[in-house]
């Protein structure tokens, strides 16, 4: 059985990135992140078909996670030379093209074990997605099958509530009424 993450601190980690824009290289780690929100989520490869459309679906709302005081960081198991060729290939050559986060290199593949989306036989990460706050706890986590993208938009509601501040029933949107204010 899967250990729970939710309501913990975040496991922490120190991956190389590809940047954005395609020509630099970095680190990202959990500690980098401190006293802001972290989008953090994991995707399988490189080159595949359901990947660049979440991948640069998050880059555009990227706006709307800044105004929340939110990055975001997205981690395959490839490598950060592999990243940054994607992010160099065009997207109508199925590439990502310019992106306004970087992309971390998971190539021991141990933040997906830690995380719990590794699929050890395969070798590649489940579609995980990871809120967490500025203090470094885990809030939210959505595992998905790999043929299946994920919702920036409940990913930007699900942020929303989360530093809404109050208990937020179901559809909860922001201007919503709480069932109670903390």
């Amino acid at each position: 059985m899967a250990e729970r993450l939710v309501g913990k601190q975040a496991p922490d980690f120190n991956l190389e990135t590809a940047l954005g824009n395609g020509e630099d290289f970095g680190t990202a780690s959990l500690s980098d992140y401190k006293g802001k929100w972290l989008v953090l989520f994991f995707y399988p490869l490189d080159f595949t078909f359901v990947c660049p459309t979440e991948i640069t679906a998050l880059s555009t709302a990227s706006e709307q996670f800044s105004k929340l005081n939110t990055e975001v960081l997205g981690v395959s198991v490839d490598s950060k030379h592999s990243h940054r060729a994607w992010i160099n290939t065009s997207v109508s050559e199925n590439g990502l093209g310019k992106l306004n986060f970087p992309l971390a290199a998971d190539l021991t593949k141990s933040v997906a074990r830690d995380y719990g989306v590794l699929i050890e036989e395969e070798g590649i990460a489940l579609r995980g997605l990871f809120i967490i706050d500025p203090e470094g706890e885990l809030k939210y986590q959505v595992v998905n099958h790999n043929d299946v993208g994920r919702s920036v938009e409940e990913t930007l509601r699900v942020l929303q509530a989360l530093q809404s501040g109050g208990l937020c029933p179901i559809n909860w949107k922001p201007g919503d009424q709480h069932l109670v204010s903390k």
